[in-house]
């Protein structure tokens, strides 16, 4: 039963390389537009990498969103892989953040308590330009996205309840190309 435990969904990656933001987006999306129950934290993990080790200690499940760039794999392919799934497989890191959490789930692993962790990632087009957005074929997989991770938590036995007043992708990219729209509200 998950009644007790202490769940997080962490967004990860750099919002100012075009689709590497989309699992900062994905969380931010899922922060204004659902109530979770059981509740659930959701973290802005942006670039940390090493600095996210504590959550995977502080909390009993971790769910980790963010980009996994393969040229093997086509645009917008989903994969959600256990810890010990992502690190057993053939991990492709073009970019620091994709690094630092891919050795960041590895030294965790083997230290004493580490959260049960969920990595969900997308493969992107676009990780290069500097600009707040998604790529045309990233954004058409959001909705996909979106509902991986949805089902991944329903899978855990967390119940997702639409708000009332709705924030799309578009609002959610301009909240984070104007960081000052966000100072006052916070995460």
């Amino acid at each position: 039963m998950i009644m007790n435990k202490k769940i997080a969904l962490i967004g990860s990656g750099n919002a100012f390389f075009k689709d590497e933001g989309i699992g900062l987006y994905a969380g931010k999306f899922l922060k204004e537009n659902f109530d979770f129950e059981p509740e659930i934290e959701i973290v802005d993990g942006g670039t940390l990498g090493f600095k996210l080790m504590p959550l995977l200690q502080e909390f009993d499940e971790v769910i980790i969103v963010n980009t996994a760039s393969d040229d093997t794999k086509k645009t917008g392919e989903i994969s959600v892989k256990t810890t010990d799934e992502f690190l057993d497989g053939d991990l492709v890191k073009k970019t620091a953040n994709e690094v630092e959490i891919a050795e960041m789930l590895q030294i965790c692993s083997m230290s004493e308590k580490m959260a049960e962790t969920t990595v969900i990632s997308i493969v992107p087009e676009d990780i290069i330009s500097v600009e707040v957005a998604l790529s045309e074929a990233l954004a058409s997989h959001w909705q996909n996205y979106i509902n991986v991770i949805l089902q991944t938590l329903k899978n855990m036995g967390i119940i997702a309840k639409e708000k009332e007043k709705r924030c799309s992708l578009e609002n959610i990219l301009h909240i984070f190309a104007n960081p000052s729209i966000e100072f006052n509200r916070g995460f």
